[in-house]
């Protein structure tokens, strides 16, 4: 997960008008009318799909995925149409927010919808699922109090929630080392409602951290090379080399959080790419 920054200018103001249409319609629906109202314009939040992925270069927010054979969904940071808390609990969720692209994730299927995980037979996926952090106070129609619920889920909307997860050595997401107490149950929950650590994407992850860590080896021996032979120093690549390593940390490369980590457990940080030098969204 890396943290995105949301622009409202990709978006055509032509599409926030239709979406506010909506919601009004919505609005003025009884309970019983809203679940079949808001499915009948499924078209409208499909409609933000591709001004939400230019907001993250092409890249699942939940899961840094990134691929043109993968499949994206707009997910309902909170649900639409059904909220489930618990194995056992339910509620009708947040119809309200249905229409509202504040609540919208440009995500990888896996990331968003249920599956299994290969390893372990656990059913994974975002879905429906938005459990809340014990004693939060749990927002409905008619006290739309989202600003004061404590989601159990990290949003990578949010840059604190995005400071409690991390890379380990072995490519697994995990607590990062300032997470503690409740910040822990959160970085679980979000890691196997996102499936974080399937298979698959766990074995991308780690190929992302071999290819920084075999580039910093060439690196080193580049830079070792030059300050031997310095009258050939200028020969050596270093800085392309440096600029390629770089690159993998850019939040327009798959799995950039990876190659930063990799990076600080070398002791290199200073190669990560700095936030000015990011390239531009384009929608």
């Amino acid at each position: 997960m890396i943290f995105v920054k949301r622009d409202p200018n990709l978006i055509p103001k032509k599409l926030l008008k239709v979406a506010e249409r909506a919601q009004v319609q919505l609005e003025m629906l009884p309970a019983d009318q809203r679940v079949a109202f808001i499915k009948k314009k499924s078209h409208i939040w499909r409609a933000f799909k591709r001004h939400l992925r230019a907001m993250s270069y092409g890249k699942c927010w939940y899961s840094e995925a990134k691929g043109p054979q993968s499949p994206y969904d707009v997910d309902h940071f909170r649900p639409k149409s059904e909220a489930q808390r618990s194995e056992t609990v339910k509620d009708e969720g947040y119809p309200w927010l249905a229409f509202d692209w504040d609540n919208f994730r440009y995500s990888a299927e896996r990331s968003n919808r249920p599956s299994t995980d290969e390893e372990t037979g656990e059913v994974v996926g975002k879905s429906s699922w938005f459990p809340l952090v014990d004693g939060s106070p749990i927002a409905i129609w008619d006290d739309r109090c989202t600003k004061n619920e404590v989601p159990l889920l990290l949003d990578p909307v949010c840059r604190k929630d995005v400071s409690l997860i991390d890379v380990g050595s072995d490519g697994r997401m995990r607590p990062s080392i300032t997470c503690v107490g409740t910040g822990k149950k959160r970085v679980k929950a979000s890691i196997r409602h996102y499936a974080l650590n399937l298979p698959d994407i766990l074995e991308a992850r780690q190929d992302v951290m071999r290819d920084v860590n075999d580039r910093v080896e060439t690196l080193l021996k580049s830079i070792e090379a030059a300050n031997s032979f310095e009258e050939a120093a200028d020969a050596i690549p270093v800085e392309d080399q440096r600029k390629a390593i770089t690159a993998l940390t850019m939040p327009n490369s798959a799995f950039a959080r990876a190659a930063r980590a990799k990076l600080i457990e070398k002791g290199l940080a200073g190669l990560i790419a700095p936030p000015e030098d990011y390239p531009a969204i384009v929608a």
